[in-house]
This record gives structure tokens, C-alpha cells and sequence, in this order.
């Protein structure tokens, strides 16, 4: 084909977008060694990329944050993603801007945009500039009102009428390839809304589904005692607790500190991990001191490997991570955040995961089901792990289709 050029844009609302990238841009180089790929994000996700030698496009530190606008809008630990959404239009407007100019002044031969809905829009509305194959990533449809505030209803439905919009109206979307990060049965079976498309319909007639994204081969970390050698842990029980990308769930980490010092009652050679991440201080939290405090940890899925029991937020990849190593885990969804939501739905219907509302949980609750779970063997249902090869190759199917227009 000679030299490829791609954009690939990654949602930058914490880290489980770029993880996923990253993987997926290592599949497409495998199968395709003539791609040279640039990549538009926000830190943390810059962070991850500068690690793995990724080329970033000139000025991306001026692309706008979206974790900024999640911390502002979320309350303790808790977020309503539309609420999210409503403050993060000025900075969907900066990057529509710098997009617009970042394509007007260089030629791409593919852009690739996961959950990023801004530039989606932006291509819908200045479809005369749109002189490359465009594809989306997505794993959830829709969203849903968490809360009985009319504001709030009405504000999802009208998200949705623009979700919905294409298949409405019968007319080709934005983007040329739609990749859904999962199976049809993770999309809910119900409507948009009133008058609205049913979703799973809907997912079916516009998206590809590719299973699930991993950045590592499961098979590879099976022998847990072998990782935890390497990673040098003992042989204690181990306990890792863990965030996402954002600074969101403070009160999360504390609840399972105080957790921590009861369980220890019952187990006395119980060793914790506590992970932040990137844009959490530690000196923020009151911790136990006799846990392990770690900030940001690139490969967190080889502590996952190595671990008796994680408990972490309820996001896509740390949950999926944790089921596809089998491990025994617990996790708290974001009150009032519909796509955590969907997870959760997710993972109960494959049998994964211990789920518990922070608001409902004290402290002893927490301890007891550490000292109940903890090395537990698991039995979750299979999931597919080569969502990063499928998206490659349909990425590669998208290519050759353009090039012999």
C-alpha cells in the first residue's frame, strides 16, 4: 500500500480508552507494517503513550482535558455523565478547532476516534472536510437517566434523539466503521426513548462487534505465582485496591483502608496495595500505614495477575481485566453514572465480580467480604480476548475498500 498515514484520537476520560488503543495500533502495525501512526489525546493518556514510544501530534498539549471537566462535575464519587457532558462542551469546542485545523493543514489516510463524540459531530457538520475514511469506537448506546429529575430526563432524551439521529432518519452517519467494544448482549435490549429506536436494533444495524480489548495475552499470565515472584510480593495474601484515570473516589479508597484494618483481625499477614493513579495524591487520602501506596502503574494487570483480591471502581477495563485473569474481585460503580451502569449489567450476566454501592457499604461489610472472597477460585463465563486483532483487521478491510475508490 506504501506509507499509511493515521490519526488515531483517544478518549482521554481516564485511562481505559488509551489502553485499549494502544493495543489495537500494535494489532494494525503486526498486520500492516507500512502504517505510521500519530495519536490526539489529554494526559493522563499522553503519559501512556510517551511510555510506549507513541508519536504524538505537534501541540496536543493543547488539546483540552476532558478529566477536568469529570472531576468538576462529579460529587464525591459519585458522576451523572450527563451532567458531565453539559460541562465539557467548551472543551468539545477547542478540540472540534484544533481537529478542523489539524486536518485542513495535514492529509491522513485513515482517522480513528474512540468515544469521541466531539469530532463524530464535527464531521456530521462539516462533512465537506471529511477526505478520509473515519471510524468510531464505542461500548455502551445511549444514555440513561439515573435520577427521576425531569432536567434530567429530558437532557438524556434529547442526547439520544442526537445518538439516534442517523438511523432515524435513514441516512449515513459520520463515521464509515463502527467498532463496538463487546457482544451484542451487553447492549440493553430497550429504547433510546419515547418514539425512539430500540438500541440493541440499532447497535446491530450500524456497528461491528469485536468482543473485548486486551492489551496483554491472558495465557500468558496464569501462573500467578510465577508473576507475583517477578513482581516481588510475597506469599501473603494480597490485597489490591485500585481507581481509574481520574481523581474521582477518594472516599472509595479510604472505605477500603478502614476495610483493610479490620480484615487483618481475621487474616494478620494480609498485604494491601493501594493504587491512586495519575491524577490522585496519596497525601490527599487517610490511608492505613502499613498498606503499600503506589500512584500511577502502567501494566496495573500484572498486579491484577499477581493479586488474591482487587477491589476497584466499576470501569469497563479493570473489571473486564480482572474477569478474563479470573480473579476474585469487588467493585463500586460511579453512583449516578449510567455507562458504569451498563458494566454492571454486563458482569452480572457473565457471572463476574462482587458488585457494592459505596453509599450502602461500611467498613465492616467491606472487611467481611474481603476475608470471605479473598483467593476464592472463580468460575466467570469465557469472554472473547481478541478484540484487538478484529478491530485491526476490519481496520485493514476499511483501507483497502478506500484505496480502490
Amino acid at each position: 500500500m506504501g506509507k499509511i498515514n493515521v490519526l488515531y484520537i483517544s478518549g482521554s476520560l481516564g485511562l481505559g480508552h488509551v489502553t485499549r488503543d494502544i493495543a489495537i495500533a500494535n494489532q494494525l502495525r503486526g498486520l500492516l507494517p507500512e502504517v505510521d501512526i500519530e495519536w490526539l489525546a489529554a494526559n493522563p493518556a499522553t503519559a501512556l503513550l510517551e511510555e510506549a514510544g507513541e508519536k504524538l501530534v505537534p501541540g496536543t498539549d493543547r488539546y483540552s482535558n476532558e478529566n477536568v471537566s469529570a472531576e468538576k462535575a462529579a460529587k464525591g464519587s459519585s458522576l451523572n455523565l450527563l451532567s458531565y457532558l453539559l460541562k465539557s462542551r467548551g472543551e468539545w469546542k477547542k478540540n472540534i478547532d484544533f481537529f478542523l485545523n489539524l486536518i485542513s493543514s495535514k492529509e491522513y489516510d485513515l482517522i480513528i476516534g474512540d468515544e469521541t463524540y466531539e469530532i463524530n459531530l464535527a464531521l456530521r457538520e462539516h462533512s465537506e472536510k471529511k477526505k478520509f475514511p473515519f471510524v468510531m469506537i464505542f461500548d455502551f448506546v445511549g444514555l440513561h437517566a439515573m435520577t427521576n429529575n425531569p432536567l434530567e430526563r429530558l437532557g438524556v432524551y434529547y442526547w439520544n434523539l442526537v445518538w439516534s439521529h442517523d438511523y432515524r432518519l435513514k441516512q449515513k452517519p459520520p463515521y464509515d466503521l463502527a467498532l463496538f467494544v463487546g457482544e451484542p448482549e451487553d447492549v440493553p435490549d430497550d429504547t433510546f426513548g419515547f418514539m425512539l429506536p430500540r438500541r440493541r436494533e440499532f447497535a446491530n444495524a450500524l456497528y461491528t462487534f469485536i468482543g473485548y480489548v486486551f492489551p496483554f495475552d491472558v495465557a500468558q499470565y496464569s501462573d500467578k505465582q510465577a508473576i507475583r515472584k517477578r513482581l516481588e510480593y510475597s506469599e501473603d495474601p494480597l490485597l489490591i485496591c485500585s481507581l481509574g484515570g481520574t481523581s474521582i473516589g477518594k472516599e472509595q479508597l479510604e472505605l477500603c483502608g478502614q476495610a483493610y484494618t479490620i480484615a487483618k483481625n481475621s487474616i494478620p499477614n494480609l498485604k494491601a496495595v493501594f493504587v491512586t493513579g495519575p491524577r490522585l495524591s496519596g497525601k490527599t487520602i487517610n490511608l492505613p500505614e502499613d498498606i503499600e501506596l503506589k500512584g500511577f502503574v502502567p501494566k496495573l494487570y500484572e498486579h491484577f495477575s499477581a493479586c488474591d483480591l482487587a477491589i476497584v471502581q466499576g470501569g469497563a477495563t479493570s473489571t473486564l481485566e480482572l474477569t478474563a485473569l479470573r480473579r476474585p474481585f469487588i467493585y463500586f460503580p460511579l453512583e449516578g453514572h449510567c455507562e458504569q451502569a451498563s458494566v454492571s449489567r454486563m458482569l452480572a450476566q457473565k457471572g463476574a465480580g462482587i458488585k457494592l454501592r459505596l453509599k450502602k457499604t461500611t467498613p465492616e461489610l467491606l472487611a467481611d467480604q474481603i476475608v470471605k472472597n479473598i483467593g476464592n477460585e472463580v468460575s466467570y463465563a469465557d469472554i472473547p480476548r481478541d478484540g484487538a486483532l478484529k478491530a485491526a483487521q476490519h481496520l485493514i478491510k476499511l483501507l483497502e475498500k478506500f484505496r480502490k475508490l
